[in-house]
């Protein structure tokens, strides 16, 4: 009499080893969109916080500023500070952010030359 071993053969543990690593995959790169998207929202978030200071900044002293210092800017940590550009009566801003190279936000106040022309005044847009 034949006694029948118990378990898996080889075959059978390489298809459920491939299966699992098609489904880990998936789930990486859809939580590196995720994340992804998380970092452009912050961009945007610190892009909205100089439209209100600068605004308050205008009503003090009737020009726009440069000076982060002087609006009490507080960036979002892992994205870098904008970088505000000023001239008579208007003022644009871009921020970048160094884990997602080429990823470039921007606003724009009171110009004619916008940072993007699909945004709207004072809304911050991305590309």
């Amino acid at each position: 009499m034949s006694r029948r071993q118990a378990g898996f053969t080889l075959v059978e543990i390489i298809a459920v080893i491939a299966i699992v690593g098609i489904l880990a995959a998936i789930a990486v790169g859809r939580y590196w969109g995720v994340k992804n998207r998380t970092y452009v929202t912050a961009m945007q978030s610190d892009l909205r916080n100089p439209v209100t200071a600068e605004a308050e900044y205008y009503a003090d002293s009737a020009r726009f500023t440069a000076d982060l210092s002087a609006l009490t800017f507080r960036e979002t940590s892992g994205v870098n500070a904008p970088t505000i550009t000023t001239g008579v009566g208007f003022w644009t801003a871009t921020i970048t952010l160094s884990l997602l190279p080429g990823h470039v936000c921007g606003v724009s106040v009171n110009t004619t030359n916008p940072v993007s022309a699909a945004a709207g005044e004072g809304a911050p847009a991305c590309n």
